[in-house]
């Protein structure tokens, strides 16, 4: 039973809208917390999974720089992070968008982290599970409805 309410993800918006999380956010990793807020941000896109970015200050375990970078058309240049906590490394789990366009500039610096990379992440009280596929970083949780990109034959669409 979740205690978040019903969602579709076909009637999210596009372009992608930005909210406040009111739920604690808390991922683990290799034994240790990688972060625990009260104060994370959700990107919400038609036919994705919300995407959930943590300020920098609730962010406990090492973020080493990555190779590579990607482009969102709303958001801009993302920068990619190897998670560092407990006994683990996570090679490029973790993206931040440092200037971000406008309508994102409030998640400037923030971390989202692929679930599926991590041991455990939590909205309130439901552990997520990974959206479809590897390239999108959304977090699936049993209050949505609707058809979930990522799956193969779903990423351009």
């Amino acid at each position: 039973m979740t205690d978040l309410p019903r969602e579709n993800v076909q009637s999210y918006p596009r372009p992608p809208a930005l909210q406040p999380v009111p739920q604690r956010i808390l991922i683990r990793l290799g034994g240790a917390v990688v972060a625990d807020t009260n104060r994370a941000m959700r990107v919400l896109e038609t036919h994705h999974a919300p995407t959930y970015y943590i300020p920098p200050d609730d962010v406990t375990a090492t973020l080493r720089p990555a190779a590579g970078q990607s482009f969102c058309e709303w958001k801009g240049a993302a920068r990619y992070f190897d998670v560092i906590a407990g006994d683990k490394i996570a090679l490029k789990a973790a993206w931040a968008y440092d200037r971000p366009t406008d309508r994102f500039k409030a998640i400037a610096g923030f971390a989202a982290f692929y679930a599926g990379l991590m041991d455990e992440a939590w909205v309130g009280s439901e552990r997520v599970v990974p959206q479809p596929g590897s390239f999108y970083g959304g977090w699936v949780t049993s209050n949505l409805d609707g058809r979930i990109k990522g799956a193969p034959g779903t990423t351009h669409w």
